[in-house]
């Protein structure tokens, strides 16, 4: 948890971004990013450094040359242990001339992100806010994982609250309920074909370090857990800088976080690859056929985004392997052709497992389309008996552009750290959702349609023509209305009709 003092720092500094001329918050985060990794090869260095001198041998792997650079300045004047003491002017001109032309030739560090690293431009405006950015990172305790990642997590949201580039950025509650609901185990390799931030393949290794501690301290299970579990796609390069940093501050060491066009390319070498997809793709529209890969076509004919993001995930899963995707709700109904095969293709050849209906306003204020979660497991053989359809009504804020929290902290989120007092369902359902989940395939059958939860037999799916709208099963209760006997009502109408005879006959008397 980030404490306010750190909040109120990083609240300054980009205040100080804007009003130095910078007015796109991914432009101000990339650059907060550039100096995080400066500082960690720094870090990755000195430890290089602390080993050779313990064991008394030489350097086996040196970031920094010994020597100078091109422009006649030390490597050891880039580093960030030394840079940061110098005077304001100099500092720019050393990161300027020095630093980032280092950055972008950088080839010695054996990871991702080393490599998006190659288009890296310095457009930090004057070298007072310099100054002031790089006293703030120094005064971030790197070696704590949880504040490395609270800092990072806490200015991607200055992404989305400052109106831009929000598509990036899944509710992080969501995401974490869908993680929950997945469960991610050691030896999952995990993917996110529109990775952006790569919010979901952190919240999957923070699940596993907490659900999961022994694979820290397996060789082998560490070893596939910072080289080979998590792997995310996006055709942003800024995106891929970030999205990296934000893995490797939540202390995964080397995630395959790459350039790829998922809809486009040719997918030969990832199919089957992957045990676990999340994701929460962009729907853009349509696509020319000539774009669309023609692997995803042969599974469904279509130019429509959110029709192949799907395919691409059946592609992409081993059988076995499982996905949580967002999708909008024209995918549970539409009438397109390709729409009912794909749709019956997720029924009647992979396994459906569940559809949780999500309220309008999550994505407010970036987009109010209706969406849903689908989960599924790739068979190739069928396996869907029922599907558990889930009607989630809150999430535990607000509905509308301001997304205000509707309770305490700590009662929010799919697993709260208080329990919810009954009339606190109303506002969250997130734990509802994942403790009825665990309940699908028992007690959850047996549930009317009537209720916010239900299970529907294939069969009963198949007569709808496979349409998957939870409104397509859901039964409303109707109040019974108590209904007289005619005679009693024709009584009490004559009765009614005698007491208005009295009343003009005495009205009558009166008047005479």
């Amino acid at each position: 948890m980030l404490t306010g003092e750190l909040r109120s720092q990083i609240d300054g500094i980009w205040d100080a971004f804007w009003s130095g001329g910078i007015s796109n918050p991914l432009e101000v985060i990339e650059q907060i990013t550039y100096l995080l990794f400066l500082r960690r090869l720094d870090d990755l260095q000195t430890a290089e450094e602390n080993k050779a001198l313990r064991l008394k041998q030489p350097l086996e792997r040196r970031i920094f040359p010994a020597g100078k650079d091109a422009r006649k300045r030390p490597y050891e004047d880039l580093r960030w242990s030394h840079f940061k003491h110098l005077e304001a002017r100099e500092m720019f001109t050393v990161m300027d001339e020095h630093v980032f032309p280092f950055l972008r030739a950088l080839g010695g560090e054996d990871s991702a992100y080393a490599g998006h690293m190659k288009d890296a431009r310095f457009t930090i405006p004057t070298p007072a806010l310099l100054s002031k950015v790089v006293d703030l990172i120094d005064k971030v305790p790197m070696e704590d994982r949880d504040t490395k990642g609270d800092l990072y997590e806490y200015m991607l949201g200055k992404i989305a609250s400052a109106g831009q580039n929000g598509q990036f950025r899944t509710p992080r509650h969501i995401i974490r309920l869908m993680v929950e609901m997945t469960q991610p185990g050691p030896k999952d390799v995990i993917c996110d074909p529109a990775a952006g931030t790569c919010g979901f393949l952190v919240a999957a290794g923070e699940y596993l370090r907490e659900h999961h501690p022994e694979l820290l301290s397996d060789a082998k299970l560490r070893k596939h857990f910072h080289h080979g579990m998590f792997h995310g796609f996006d055709f942003d390069n800024t995106m891929l800088r970030i999205g990296s940093m934000n893995m490797l501050l939540h202390g995964v060491e080397n995630p395959d976080v790459v350039y790829r066009d998922s809809l486009a390319q040719d997918h030969s070498g990832e199919e089957e690859k992957y045990t676990l997809v999340l994701a929460n793709p962009p729907f853009a529209g349509s696509l020319d056929y000539e774009t669309v890969a023609r692997d995803l076509l042969q599974i469904v004919k279509t130019r429509k985004t959110e029709l192949l993001f799907l395919a691409l995930f059946i592609r992409l899963l081993k059988p076995g392997g499982r996905a949580a995707v967002i999708v909008p709700d024209g995918v549970l109904f539409g009438s397109s052709n390709a729409h009912k095969a794909l749709r019956t293709a997720l029924v009647e050849e992979q396994k459906l497992e569940g559809v949780v209906s999500l309220p309008g306003g999550v994505f407010k204020p970036y987009a109010g389309v209706s969406t849903a979660i689908l989960f599924f497991t790739k068979t190739n053989s069928g396996g869907t008996d029922h599907v558990w359809f889930y009607d989630m009504a809150a999430d535990g804020w607000s509905l509308d552009d301001k997304r205000q929290p509707l309770l305490a902290e700590d009662k929010l989120g799919a697993v709260p750290a208080q329990k919810l007092a009954a009339d606190e369902h109303a506002k969250n359902n997130l734990p509802d959702v994942l403790a009825r989940w665990t309940k699908r395939d028992t007690s959850e059958a047996k549930r009317l349609r009537t209720a916010q939860s239900f299970c529907v037999p294939k069969a009963d799916i198949a007569a709808n023509g496979y349409d998957l709208s939870l409104n397509r099963y859901k039964e409303v209760v109707h109040e019974e209305v108590a209904h007289r006997a005619p005679k009693e009502i024709l009584a009490e109408l004559a009765d009614i009709e005698r007491e208005i005879e009295r009343g003009m006959k005495e009205l009558g008397e009166m008047v005479k």
